[in-house]
């Protein structure tokens, strides 16, 4: 089988978890790297052996080398790159979240429809063995109906992190704060364990950072379209910052997930497999997850979802976590946003993108 050619765009930080989750995947090959400024570019290939800097991102793309790119740039520069790729008949990874607006969320959207490529955002706690299990057992009808939905992203930034990145904290290229930059894996995960949400209401505030556009702490509200209700807790200014907590209830189940660890494994009708669960992910193998530090992640969720989409390339099938799904994690986000800036409770889904208050 043909080795799959990826390139990267977008040289900065997240980038070099791509780079290590290639380097680990059997059958892919880091070909090429991409960024606006060209000193980024050659030091990430110079660091990356057989990597090929570019200074113009149409002569990577016209690379045949290059099969599939995965774009790293700043959260709100990730349409125009994802789209000439599309254009470009190259298929098409995007870091979280997939755009910024609905609007822009969409053109990437047609753009991989149209010229028949693969599409898929990057949610890598979706691939971690707790949350799998977790959803397993929802779908398997376990919790009974489900009732309560909770999720708390608890994390610590200091002011630094957003004076150094010069993006960060702005809505035009961050697109939001606690919700969109740091809590959207664990929007995703809650809808994917829950089911869409049918209405949200929310309170947002900045209280801890300065020169920052956007809110450090919110607290939203969540009715589910199957009648559960939930909570969404996100902030980047909870001293020292604290491992992320998913919690799942029903009338006949209750589970925790902390981090990748499970805290709670608890059904009505037990079964002989779920001392096992309890114990295996309860050995506290989660580590920080980025709770204070954003580079203190690990590389192994990016190489299972890597992995996952270079099978679904080879085999035409669709991807676990599609650009369907990308799109609706922000319109919840956009949604909470709305919420808090109206006062007002929003419901799903949106019919446009919401417009901030001047």
């Amino acid at each position: 089988m043909a080795t799959t050619g990826i390139g990267i765009i977008g040289c900065g930080m997240i980038a070099g978890f791509h780079a290590e989750a290639i380097k680990h995947l059997k059958g892919t090959k880091l070909a090429a790297c991409f960024d606006n400024r060209p000193e980024s570019a050659e030091k990430f290939a110079a660091a990356n052996p057989g990597c090929r800097a570019y200074t113009r991102l149409e002569d990577m793309l016209a690379d045949p080398a290059v099969d599939v790119v995965t774009i790293c740039t700043p959260s709100g520069s990730h349409m125009e790159p994802a789209v000439k790729a599309a254009n470009a008949g190259k298929h098409v990874v995007v870091e979280k979240p997939m755009e910024i607006t609905l609007k822009r969320c969409d053109a990437i959207l047609d753009a991989c429809t149209k010229n028949k490529v693969q599409l898929c955002p990057i949610f890598p706690s979706r691939f971690s063995a707790a949350n799998i299990e977790l959803k397993k057992a929802v779908d398997e009808g376990r919790f009974g109906r489900l009732t309560l939905g909770d999720t708390y992203v608890k994390w610590w930034r200091t002011q630094q992190y957003y004076d150094q990145g010069g993006w960060r904290g702005t809505w035009a290229l961050d697109g939001g704060g606690a919700y969109m930059n740091q809590a959207i894996h664990n929007v995703d995960l809650l809808y994917w364990f829950m089911g869409d949400v049918a209405e949200v209401s929310a309170h947002t505030a900045t209280l801890a950072h300065e020169r920052i556009e956007v809110e450090d702490v919110g607290v939203a509200c969540l009715k589910f379209k199957n009648g559960a209700v939930g909570v969404i807790e996100a902030t980047t200014a909870a001293w020292p910052g604290h491992l992320k907590k998913t919690e799942i209830h029903g009338t006949q189940g209750s589970v925790i997930v902390e981090q990748d660890d499970i805290l709670l494994w608890q059904f009505e009708k037990a079964r002989a497999k779920d001392r096992q669960i309890a114990e295996k992910f309860a050995r506290k193998v989660g580590g920080t997850g980025g709770a204070s530090d954003p580079k203190a992640i690990s590389y192994m969720g990016h190489y299972e979802q890597l992995k996952d989409f270079v099978k679904a390339i080879q085999t035409g099938q669709p991807p676990k976590v599609t650009g369907a799904e990308g799109r609706k994690s922000v319109e919840i986000i956009l949604a909470i946003y709305q919420a808090a800036w109206t006062g007002k409770t929003v419901k799903l889904p949106l019919a446009k993108d919401p417009k901030r208050p001047k």
